[in-house]
């Protein structure tokens, strides 16, 4: 398939994704000239964005060299916020991690402190990690709450107090000095997900079961934000014996009974003291009867919403991750619910699997949608003329 975009930008982008490897690649995806890819090519070349080595492939005749993107080309920094701690990465503009790192924080302490501290860390990273001569060309952070597109601000987060319409691209990019994407945390898994383990499917549903829960949603191959909301199942209401108040002021949404914080919450009131989602599995790994009764209510509750959604958006696959994915009870009970209530044809070849990706796939789509951002063209641009 040729791409719509023939600047340097497409160029780079391609060479990064693993689609082309070579100068008769880029001109078959681009529908350029050979002779303009190869102008263009020495541009990068001279702009250290690529290098040409070894020989590729051959289609016939004498094999190509092998275009690769060049180390010098820079970084991205990428960070999964969570309720309580933060993943951190230096990335390649291929999206691949070089240096990774966990960072213990509350994002209820706000989002300037927060995001101070993941920038300074991420620093320290690349520092330690002999990174930190390369050009850092972007940054992409995760947040567990809803951002709006258009301004890259939070709007009404649950359990994120002092977040709420903060604009938090724009603070990390004066802070850190580089143009920034902030996104919701779980549609930068969808991306992640989709781009590494999923690439030929057109239609996934990434869920994100944690603290709390969340859905990315991947439309004909690209990811669906609507207006910043999309996805956004934590508070569709469910029917519920007992009433729970959600933090958002209506009462029984699915997070408020279903998520990891809930549960949580529900254990205590046993006696059984939980202080992170992660606990819940270990607990229901150990055979803890009260514990994995609750994951399988959960189950049936959080199955119960992804019944209506695969009936209306029939995916080609439904992936779960998030630190309560590893609760066989709880993904269990969501694939018999689905199976059991939706329509034949809307289950009919649908996978209903945990993550491929891991505890990295937000970091990794941070990385894909830093560069396909336009933001990419105005750094690639100032490379080659520079």
């Amino acid at each position: 398939m040729r791409i719509r975009d023939d600047g340097p930008a497409a160029l780079v982008r391609l060479v990064a994704a693993g689609q082309a490897e070579s100068r008769a690649d880029l001109a078959r995806l681009s529908g350029l000239a050979p002779s303009s890819v190869s102008l263009r090519v020495e541009e990068l070349i001279d702009a250290r964005l690529f290098a040409e080595e070894g020989a590729g492939a051959s289609r016939g005749g004498r094999r190509p060299r092998r275009l690769r993107l060049a180390r010098e080309a820079g970084v991205f920094f990428a960070a999964d916020l969570g309720a309580h701690h933060a993943r951190l990465a230096i990335v390649d503009l291929a999206g691949t991690p070089l240096a990774l790192s966990e960072l213990a924080c509350e994002i209820a302490v706000g989002p300037e402190s927060t995001l101070d501290a993941v920038i300074e860390h991420l620093r320290v990273l690349a520092r330690d990690h002999g990174l930190a001569g390369l050009p850092v060309r972007g940054m992409g952070v995760g947040l567990p709450g809803p951002v709006d597109p258009a301004t890259g601000q939070v709007v009404s987060p649950s359990r994120m107090p002092g977040w709420n319409d903060f604009p938090a691209r724009d603070y990390v990019a004066e802070r850190a000095g580089v143009p920034a994407l902030v996104e919701n945390d779980a549609n930068l898994m969808a991306v992640g997900e989709h781009r590494h383990s999923w690439p030929e499917l057109d239609n996934l549903m990434v869920l994100k079961l944690g603290s709390g829960i969340g859905c990315g949603v991947i439309a004909e191959g690209r990811l669906h934000r609507g207006r910043g909301a999309a996805g956004d199942i934590s508070h569709v209401r469910i029917l519920s014996e007992a009433t729970i108040d959600c933090s958002c002021g209506h009462p029984d949404c699915l997070e408020a009974h279903a998520s990891g914080a809930a549960l949580a919450a529900a254990l205590a009131a046993q006696g059984i003291t939980v202080e992170h989602p992660a606990d819940i599995v270990d607990l229901v790994t150990n055979g803890v009867p009260q514990a994995t009764s609750a994951v399988r209510t959960a189950g049936r509750l959080i199955g119960d919403v992804l019944t209506a959604l695969v009936n209306f958006f029939n995916p080609d696959a439904l992936v779960i991750g998030g630190s309560m994915s590893n609760a066989e009870p709880l993904i269990s009970t969501i694939r018999g619910v689905i199976y059991e209530r939706c329509l034949p044809l809307a289950t009919r070849n649908l996978e209903i699997v945990t993550s491929r990706t891991g505890r990295d796939a937000s970091i990794l789509g941070a990385g894909h949608l830093l560069l396909d951002s336009p933001l990419s063209n105005e750094w690639i641009e100032a490379a080659i003329k520079s």
